[in-house]
């Protein structure tokens, strides 16, 4: 399980880099909810604890029980429609054991980028043919739909884009790309245009509104002021900010006019605050952690090394692109955390364990050689 490292080879940037965003997240959700600061500390030093100890751990044993994996992560997205699912704003996303709760479909990420890395390393000689395509569509559709109907859209559309670049990097022929795009983009448009229809049934009317918000937010003020409210308080920041916990009445956030400040609008609070630089300094981070995943993915020993630093450094970065969009307005409301800032301790822990897995696949790399599986 353990192999002699040698301590030189540790990816110490990686590991900075996310001990100065989960601070970050600590300061922040100090602000936008104080009384969950003391949780998100924990929460951080737990998950850095564990990250360390994951970075420890042989990949390559833990990927191979991929199938178990792939049984587990179906089995916990399950529970949440059970009567251990619990509810909160008419979404079943969480499951409470014993006075624990978390949500599965956090989990679910990492779980599915070991389950896919590991498995496009066994169908390596495969993954070139049509059937190997089709069969990671059918092996992705069913924990894909259990986050849908919990519901979840926008978790879903992050599982879905990290799987297809995992795919991608991971050599599918590019014809197959081709096709795929062809279709997917006349069906997204259709899609789209039936999901603003009254009456429809694709999704929850409260995400129809939300659509409905972002296209033409004059009709639908209610639905839009969210948003609204987001980049007003961004705005507000200019360049350096009113002030960590400032006593400012103009503040949005001390007039409680962003709602849940702590998750999926943190990156309002952090804009109204510290400005213009502390956002810039956020995002500037997030991109360094991605990238820093994608050069430890094309120096990875194996193919499966490649696949699990590419999918973490992707979910990094959509996740990231999702919340701030979503908080600038670019985006229509969906509720996504912004990695190692967002409150959610669940998201947090499952962050820290793919970053652990990265720096186990960094301690394994082939000095001085480029893997040609990432391009």
């Amino acid at each position: 399980m353990f192999k002699n490292y040698r301590i030189r080879d540790y990816g110490f940037k990686l590991l900075i880099y996310c001990i100065i965003l989960g601070f970050c997240g600590v300061i922040m959700v100090g602000s936008a909810k104080e009384s969950l600061q003391n949780k998100q500390g924990i929460g951080f030093l737990i998950g850095v604890f564990v990250m360390i100890i994951v970075s420890l751990i042989d990949y390559n044993l833990i990927a191979k029980f991929y199938w178990v994996i792939y049984v587990l992560n179906i089995g916990l997205l399950s529970l949440t429609l059970t009567p251990l699912g619990h509810a909160v704003s008419g979404s079943a996303r969480w499951i409470e054991i014993f006075g624990f709760r978390f949500q599965p479909s956090d989990t679910a990420k990492i779980l599915l980028i070991l389950f896919f890395a590991q498995f496009i390393m066994v169908n390596k000689n495969k993954v070139k043919n049509f059937k190997f395509v089709l069969m990671s569509v059918v092996l992705l559709s069913v924990p894909w739909f259990l986050i849908y109907k919990q519901p979840d859209l926008s978790t879903s559309i992050a599982v879905f884009v990290v799987v297809c670049i995992i795919l991608f990097v991971g050599g599918i022929d590019y014809r197959v790309v081709i096709g795929v795009i062809a279709v997917a983009v006349p069906v997204f448009i259709i899609a789209f245009n039936l999901v603003l229809q009254p009456n429809q049934s694709i999704i929850e009317d409260y995400q129809q509104r939300r659509i409905l918000a972002f296209v033409d937010p004059e009709n639908y003020p209610d639905d839009a002021l969210q948003q609204m409210n987001s980049v007003t308080a961004i705005a507000s920041g200019q360049l350096d900010g009113k002030g960590y916990k400032n006593n400012e009445i103009s503040s949005l956030k001390n007039g409680n006019f962003i709602i849940e400040p702590q998750t999926d609008f943190i990156f309002a609070v952090l804009g109204e605050e510290f400005g213009f630089k502390g956002g810039v300094f956020v995002i500037v981070f997030l991109y360094l952690t991605s990238f820093e995943c994608i050069k430890i993915a094309r120096r990875a020993k194996d193919t499966c090394g490649s696949m699990i630093a590419t999918g973490v450094g992707s979910l990094i970065a959509v996740q990231s692109f999702f919340n701030i969009g979503v908080n600038t307005f670019l985006l229509p409301n969906t509720g996504i955390p912004l990695p190692f800032v967002s409150y959610g301790l669940t998201s947090l822990l499952s962050m820290y364990i793919g970053i652990g897995l990265v720096l186990n696949v960094k301690l394994q790399c082939i000095r001085g050689k480029v893997n040609n599986n990432i391009m």
